[in-house]
């Protein structure tokens, strides 16, 4: 059974479509992220999903119930599709105590007395915040409040959780254990999730699947290790991670498997290499490969013989800790290799680096 169906929804402000005829289906129990830049029409989907904006054309299903419908003058208000919602900000009250915030949704829908202190004390223990029912909102910690947020939104039982950057407001710290515990939250109730972000890290670490979107469109979207080490073009490469980008023309390419073939190229300086692609290619074609800074190696004498290699010159080595980004020039164009934190080379010193040929990814120029 699918939990939301989109089917060629768009939505228009002034003369720019924020969203633009979007497809998009979320299964029961899926853990789904929209990924983009500001502006790329993420959060109006989810907002038209939840009922909040409304969306000009096209039908939006919430499990067997069509829930709006411009053609046929149908809408669904918020409080009746039947949906949670974690905003960005929380949306706490602060007049009100932990218990209050979480209870209100119950209280709205005119639940017992009874039966709202059992479901409330069951979602507060279900993000350890149980304890704290009787704190002030104002007196709660970022992650605290998160925690209550989240509370808020699972408090009745709601069929899909729509969740709009709420770990954003943050520290990198917090926010990476507080989406830990999200994503564990979220395989044990088993409830279908649509996540907001534009946040790669956060995206690849917490979702089944991530939708890339772009000027109101997808892009792409599929497993995270699938978009992040296959991507289908050039914008997607870009957004997830800083990959090194080579124009080449492909001389030649042959099926390794159903879904992949190998190719030979040459590089604009005459380089040549062997990488791999989705697709098929003639001869002379251009192409832009990526690399990701993690897949170049210094230690070149592990590799594999057919490896992709180049030679250059260190231009800037910057200490990060557990890892290390070092810029090589090779032969004009610079390459940014992530390597462990106890590697080093001087800033002038000549290497080779190289990536196994699985990990260079031709797409079209």
């Amino acid at each position: 059974m699918t939990s939301v169906v989109l089917e060629s929804v768009s939505r228009t402000f002034g003369k720019a479509p924020a969203v633009d005829r979007l497809d998009l289906r979320l299964e029961e129990g899926e853990f789904v992220t929209l990924l983009g830049p500001s502006g790329c029409g993420k959060t109006t989907t989810l907002r038209m999903i939840a009922g909040l904006e409304q969306n000009d054309t096209g039908r939006i299903h919430i499990g067997t119930r069509l829930v709006s419908d411009p053609a046929s003058d149908l809408f669904v208000p918020p409080e009746r599709r039947g949906l949670g919602m974690v905003f960005q900000s929380y949306a706490i009250w602060p007049h009100l105590t932990v218990f209050e915030n979480v209870a209100y949704p119950l209280r709205v829908r005119r639940v017992p007395e009874a039966e709202v202190k059992a479901k409330v004390e069951a979602a507060l223990t279900l993000v350890e915040m149980n304890a704290f029912a009787q704190r002030p909102a104002p007196h709660l910690s970022g992650g605290q409040q998160q925690r209550v947020a989240i509370a808020r939104a699972l408090v009745f039982e709601p069929q899909v959780l729509l969740l709009d950057e709420p770990l954003s407001n943050l520290d990198s710290r917090l926010r990476a254990s507080m989406g830990d515990e999200l994503r564990a939250l979220q395989r044990r109730l088993k409830i279908s999730s649509l996540y907001v972000t534009h946040d790669q890290n956060e995206a690849m670490a917490l979702s089944d699947r991530v939708v890339v979107m772009k000027d109101g469109r997808i892009l792409q979207q599929g497993s995270p290790e699938d978009i992040y080490r296959r991507p289908a073009n050039v914008d997607v490469a870009k957004f997830l991670g800083t990959p090194n980008l080579r124009r080449v023309r492909v001389r030649s390419a042959s099926r390794v498997d159903e879904r992949t073939y190998a190719c030979s190229v040459v590089g604009e300086d005459g380089w040549m290499g062997t990488c791999r692609s989705a697709e098929a290619w003639r001869p002379d074609e251009e192409a832009t490969i990526v690399i990701r800074p993690e897949s170049l190696q210094v230690d070149t004498q592990r590799l594999a013989p057919d490896a992709t290699a180049w030679r250059g010159r260190v231009v800037d080595n910057i200490f990060r800790g557990a890892h290390r980004s070092v810029v090589v020039d090779c032969d004009g164009a610079r390459m940014t290799v992530e390597t462990t934190g106890t590697w080093h080379a001087d800033v002038g010193a000549e290497l080779t680096i190289a990536a196994d040929p699985n990990h260079v990814w031709a797409l079209r120029a």
